[in-house]
């Protein structure tokens, strides 16, 4: 694992066609802009985990609620406005 340190307005590239750069960094919180080739896949980790667990409980029998738990606060993000 390579972990670098990056002030807002910065960024780094992967290879020869993604971009990250820091947009901001506030209350602990980072604002990434990513720029990629639309045929690569950018996605959260924690909905890939959610995709892999739905996977496996179409496969076996596990309770919703079980499921719900591998989502942040019960499948509602911190950045959700909603009440």
């Amino acid at each position: 694992m390579l972990i670098l340190q990056r002030k807002e307005g910065e960024s780094l590239l992967i290879g020869d066609e993604i971009e990250i750069s820091i947009l901001s960094v506030e209350a602990g919180r980072v604002r990434l802009a990513i720029e990629a080739p639309k045929s690569i896949s950018i996605l959260r980790a924690e909905l890939k985990k959610a995709a892999e667990v739905n996977r496996e409980a179409a496969d076996e029998e596990v309770s919703p609620l079980a499921l719900l738990g591998v989502l942040p606060e019960h499948g509602r993000g911190k950045e959700d406005p909603k009440p």
